[in-house]
């Protein structure tokens, strides 16, 4: 599917990537739920989440994160009045160029966290966030530059990134883990 251009294209893509990440989680074998990733220390897997991530509890809290940062994003702005203070989408002491270190901290964070209750409290953050999207119109959402607080982008490019885009992201290394492991 193309990337949602419109708020019914963003509401079916984040649903339609998140039961197909449910779905794929559900048709895992014991083995695979059980099996630490182990993917391979090569080109194709540079980025530093191949070895950030050890088994699925791990990329369902990471997706859980990256939900928090968006329900805060939107809920901080949208209450805000004051033009001159805007809220970032990361937390201060991160940047766009750090914002790895960041996600090594919500790994750490949830290191106690039950695979059982990182399903549950991404199942409620995302629905939590596909209520946030239907509070905004198609303009609110796609037109950039309507919110103050989006800088140059639109709100609903960061609506993608953190739902349809970032389950896409998760299904195809829980794919490849489960190669790995037939």
């Amino acid at each position: 599917m193309p990337r949602a251009r419109n708020k019914a294209d963003l509401l079916k893509s984040a649903a339609e990537n998140y039961s197909k990440l449910m779905d794929l989680i559900s048709k895992m074998t014991e083995s695979q739920m059980n099996t630490p990733f182990n993917f391979p220390a090569d080109a194709s897997h540079k980025e530093a989440h191949w070895g950030r991530d050890r088994n699925v509890r791990d990329v369902l809290v990471h997706l859980y994160e990256w939900h928090q940062l968006m329900i805060k994003f939107v809920e901080r702005n949208a209450k805000n009045t004051g033009k001159d203070l805007i809220f970032a989408f990361l937390p201060n002491e991160y940047s766009w160029k750090t914002y790895g270190a960041m996600n090594i901290e919500f790994w750490k964070r949830h290191q106690a966290t039950t695979f059982s209750n990182a399903m549950q409290m991404l199942a409620e953050s995302h629905r939590k966030v596909l209520s946030l999207i239907e509070q905004y119109t198609d303009d609110e959402l796609f037109t950039k530059k309507h919110f103050p607080w989006t800088g140059t982008s639109d709100l609903g490019s960061y609506f993608v990134s953190t739902t349809a885009s970032h389950y896409d992201w998760a299904i195809k290394k829980l794919k490849q883990h489960c190669k790995m492991t037939a």
